[in-house]
C-alpha cells in the first residue's frame, strides 16, 4: 500500500484528538476514504496512542502529568501514593503491592523559565536520567512527575535526588530545587538501580 501523498504523523494524530479545523478534518477524512494505506497509518498511530495511554493508567512510565489526570485516575479507583519533599529536603517513601500510581510533586519557582529539563541521580548526586524540556505551567509552582511504579516495585532500598534545572539557550544548567527520596524496599524479590 502505497499513497503519492500521505498524511503527516502529526495531523493523523490531531485528527485523532479531534484538534483540526471542520476544514482540515473534512480534507482529511476524504483523504482516508479514499487511502488505505493512511487509513493504516492511522490505526497504527492509535494503537501505539492507547498503548502508552495504558502504559500511563498502569503508572509503569516516568512522565509529568497533570493535576486533572490524577483526578481522573483516583476516579477510575486507582491507588496514588504521593510524596512533596520542599525544594533542597528529603523524605522517607516506599511503595506496596497495592498502590498503582507514584508521584513526586516537585515544589519550584519556574518563573522565566524557557525549557525545564528533570534530572534523576544517584544518592552521590551523578546524574542517572534526563528528562528533557519536559511540560510546566509558569504558573503552577510545582512538577508532578510520575515515577513507574513497575520500576519503583522492583527497586532496592536506594536513594534517588530529583534535580529541576531550567536550560538556558546556551545549553547551561541553573538550578531550580533538588529533592531527595529515600526509598525503602518494602516488596520481596530482586532489585537494582
Amino acid at each position: 500500500m502505497n499513497c503519492s501523498r500521505p498524511i503527516d504523523v502529526a495531523i493523523l494524530a490531531d485528527y485523532w484528538l479531534a484538534a483540526l479545523t471542520p476544514s482540515e478534518e473534512n480534507a482529511v477524512e476524504e483523504h482516508l476514504l479514499a487511502c488505505d494505506a493512511c487509513g493504516a497509518r492511522l490505526r497504527e498511530s492509535i494503537a501505539l496512542a492507547e498503548g502508552i495511554r495504558q502504559l500511563a493508567r498502569e503508572g509503569s512510565l516516568r512522565l509529568v502529568v497533570s493535576d486533572s489526570f490524577l483526578q481522573r485516575a483516583i476516579q477510575q479507583g486507582l491507588r496514588i501514593r504521593e510524596y512533596a519533599p520542599a525544594p533542597g529536603g528529603s523524605v522517607q517513601c516506599t511503595v506496596t503491592a497495592e498502590d498503582d500510581i507514584l508521584i513526586g510533586r516537585l515544589a519550584a519557582d519556574l518563573a522565566g523559565a524557557k525549557r525545564v529539563d528533570l534530572c534523576l541521580c544517584d544518592e552521590h548526586g551523578v546524574e542517572r536520567l534526563r528528562l528533557p524540556d519536559i511540560p510546566v505551567r509558569t504558573g503552577a509552582g510545582a512538577i508532578v512527575y510520575q515515577e513507574s511504579m513497575s520500576f519503583m516495585k522492583a527497586a532496592p532500598t536506594t536513594t534517588i535526588v530529583a534535580r529541576l534545572v531550567a536550560v538556558d539557550d546556551t545549553g547551561a544548567d541553573r538550578p531550580l530545587g533538588e529533592y531527595t527520596f529515600h526509598h525503602t524496599r518494602t516488596l520481596p524479590g530482586p532489585g537494582s538501580w
